[in-house]
């Protein structure tokens, strides 16, 4: 595995090392040993899949306070996606600062993310799967978001054409710092 610091503190592109034949590739997925190496301890106790029908198809930014925070291992297993991270972590010197790349089933790469972060994307392509590791527990009454076009963050999202929001993503308030001050 190679880790690749994103330009926010903590997080890592990760992306795998394959030992090739004539069959195909292996390569590991996640070693915990690596990851001490680069700072990281996290133990996931969750994997999430979320299946997007339709290119365009907005899910996130999601986070939740603390001391309900998610560190998360993304991965695309099917399709493309652009994943997105915002750092809203109030002491943090990469605070408010988002970072974005394309995951994909022929890239095989994963983005890292430690507690603190919002999380979201966007799927580039019809019958797009993500998978994800989380570390944390999933508290509805605990969790915070933001819309995907919020001007604290300028995210540039690639043009798809048309945007598939929930309703619940669509609702967002506009995000205010201070409110969500009690991240870590």
């Amino acid at each position: 595995m190679i880790f690749t610091p994103t330009p926010l503190a903590g997080a890592f592109v990760v992306d795998i090392e394959k030992l090739e034949d004539e069959r195909g590739f292996f390569a590991e997925g996640w070693k915990d040993e690596v990851a001490a190496a680069h700072g990281i301890s996290v133990v996931f106790n969750r994997t999430n899949i979320s299946y997007n029908r339709k290119a365009g198809t907005v899910r996130g930014l999601h986070s939740q306070r603390a001391p309900y925070e998610e560190a998360k291992l993304v991965r695309c297993i099917q399709g493309a996606i652009f994943d997105v991270i915002v750092d809203i972590r109030p002491h943090s010197p990469t605070y408010l600062q988002w970072y974005g790349l394309v995951l994909s089933a022929e890239n095989h790469r994963m983005l890292y993310m430690p507690h603190g972060f919002l999380h979201g994307f966007q799927t580039l392509v019809p019958d797009s799967t993500v998978s994800y590791q989380v570390a944390g527990t999933y508290q509805p009454q605990q969790e915070v978001g933001a819309r995907f076009d919020d001007p604290a963050f300028g995210i540039d999202w690639p043009d798809v054409g048309e945007r598939v929001l929930s309703p619940k993503d669509q609702a967002w308030p506009p995000f205010q710092p201070q409110a969500q001050a009690i991240l870590s």
